[in-house]
Order: C-alpha cells, then structure tokens, then sequence
C-alpha cells in the first residue's frame, strides 16, 4: 500500500515509523476490539509518557487511510502494549476485528506530547469520552495519587463496555450525549470551578472541546498552563 501526503507531511515534521505486529486479540463485550502488540522498538524510541498515541495506517480500498489510537499499559521493558478498536463500519475496524497473530501494521509516531505539571496539580479535571478513555484511564494511572472529577460522554450503552480506572478519589460521571454535545457542554461548564491549583484536561467531540475550552480561559480565567486539550473527533 501506497502512502499519501499526510505521511510525507508527517515524515517532514519528524514522524518516525515502526511496524507493529499482534502478539493476541481480545473481544471486549462485543463492542471493542482489543490487541496486544510489539512494537517493533518504538517504547525504546520514543519517550512514553501518559495519553500517548501513535497513527496507524489502514488499507481503505487501495488508499492509505490513518488513523490515530491511545496506548493502553505500555510497557518500555517487553516493548509492549496494547490497543482498544471500537467496532463499528469503517477499515479500521475491519482491521483489527479480522487481525490475527503475527498480522503486522504500520505506524507513526508524531505529535504526541503530555506530562503532568511539576509540582503535581491538588485536583484533575478531565473531559472526554468513549475515544478518549484510554487517555483518560492513563492519566488517572499516572496521578493516581491525585483526587480527579471525571467527565465521559457516552452515545450509547455498549460505549462503557471499557471502564474508567477509578480510585476512591476519583468521582467519575458518564454523560448520555444528546443534542449535537450540548448537553456535556452545559453540565460541564456548569460544574467545573476555577483553580489555580488543578489542571484542566479536555478530550472529546471537536466543537464540544472547543466550547469548553472557551468557557475554561475566559470563563475561568484558567491559564493556558493549567490546560491540555485535543480534538478527539468530529461530528459529521
């Protein structure tokens, strides 16, 4: 398979490529397709740090097609970790649904960057969603020591098929989603106080990310040092 411009664009920027091979696969409820994978040196590569996520590259009829995914539990020392699909119409899901082991993929490593703040933040405040999870279950691994308020917004049941990794500490609400991401919008915006002691991390729906990183800087009056925030996807 042919690789487009993005991955020339990417390849300018310093992406670095690694082929990943399937080491085991896994059904989680029906709903997600989870798989184990070497990496083929890229943990020993590349610094791992929490919420890191790699491209990986589909077939899609004869065209490249990337998308991007979490890493879940790597592990520097075997060179390991793993990867959660949701399964739903489209080639990646195909992929990994029908991956068996020794299957091997491309992937590229560009982009991804996040550390916790030094000193560590009294209180996280995170908001994502069934894509942005892994990321989220990362960053409660990583702050575990650390009380969290946790925001996920769910399209439907079969969504919370992967569970948030929470501590007693951890006060986690799931968030059906309706009108367009409104809703997670206003109950977040609502709830979130200002801190100049917390850090802020907001991952889900593109506008609805948008909107709440507005009401966080000019609301809140929240330094951009005390934000992370990414576009997980967009609504069509």
């Amino acid at each position: 398979m042919k690789r487009n411009w993005e991955a020339l664009v990417l390849k300018a920027m310093g992406g670095r490529d690694f082929r990943l091979t399937v080491l085991g696969t896994e059904s989680v409820d029906g709903h997600y397709q989870r798989l184990l994978l070497d990496g083929g040196g890229l943990l020993e590569a590349c610094e791992v740090h929490p919420t890191m996520w790699i491209r990986l590259w589909f077939d899609n009829d004869g065209r490249a097609h990337q998308r991007a995914y979490t890493l879940v539990d790597p592990d520097p020392a075997t060179g390991r970790f793993s990867l959660e699909f949701a399964i739903h119409d489209g080639c990646a899901a195909r992929w990994a649904t029908t991956a068996r082991v020794g299957d091997s993929i491309g992937a590229t490593v560009q982009g991804s960057a996040f550390q916790l703040p030094d000193p560590a933040p009294e209180h996280l405040y995170l908001v994502g969603d069934a894509a942005s999870l892994p990321a989220v279950n990362s960053l409660l691994d990583a702050g575990a020591d650390i009380p969290a308020t946790v925001w996920l917004e769910y399209a439907h049941e079969g969504e919370k098929a992967l569970a948030p990794r929470a501590r007693a500490h951890h006060d986690v609400t799931w968030v059906p989603r309706r009108d367009a991401g409104q809703h997670l919008v206003d109950l977040v915006c609502a709830a979130l106080p200002a801190s100049d002691a917390a850090h802020y991390w907001v991952a889900c729906e593109a506008a609805s990310t948008r909107s709440i990183v507005r009401h966080i800087r000019r609301g809140l009056g929240v330094d951009k040092g005390r934000l992370s925030s990414l576009a997980y996807w967009k609504a069509a």
